[in-house]
């Protein structure tokens, strides 16, 4: 169906919208999510609370290294395909019309592998706290907050504080 005129905000088409690869992960660790695109639907509507992407997951990347949020909360929403939920009480699949959300503080690290060999899609919903901090269980990895290029930014490093 087409339309008459295009969208205009507070309304939106998402098709309309750039694609982001890039992620702030450093070598070696940043190829795991090469796979996984986003559309920033929150920012292009002028949303600053909260965030909300529409993320494909190509078949064998991840969404994130598995991890989990001090202040932050995070939901998804599987829209198409199926990908597998992995938290700290193993592996379950999420398929077309399936969910999870995970509260701020709860020590339980996750993420999504798309497994299939199809791509998969999701909303991806999430506060957003300058105070938050991400703990990887699974990998060597932190952020430290530090000055680039004369602004304050996260900074990746290993865990025992040594820079990428």
């Amino acid at each position: 169906m087409s339309r008459n005129a295009p969208l205009r905000l507070p309304a939106l088409d998402p098709s309309t919208l750039p694609e982001l690869r890039s992620t702030l992960y450093p070598e070696p660790l940043k190829r795991r999510v090469a796979g996984r695109v986003k559309k920033k639907l929150g920012d292009a509507c002028g949303l600053t609370q909260y965030g909300v992407n529409l993320v494909t997951l190509e078949p064998g990347s991840e969404s994130a290294l598995r991890h989990w949020h001090t202040h932050e909360e995070e939901f998804v929403y599987v829209l198409e395909g199926e990908v597998m939920l992995i938290t700290n009480a193993g592996e379950q699949t999420l398929r077309a019309g399936d969910c999870a959300g995970y509260p701020a503080g709860t020590a339980d690290g996750h993420h999504l592998v798309n497994r299939s060999g199809k791509p998969a899609r999701y909303l991806e919903i999430g506060t957003r706290n300058d105070d938050d901090v991400s703990t990887y269980p699974d990998d060597d990895l932190q952020w430290l907050h530090g000055e680039v290029d004369g602004k304050q930014s996260l900074i990746p490093a290993h865990k025992n504080g040594n820079r990428y």
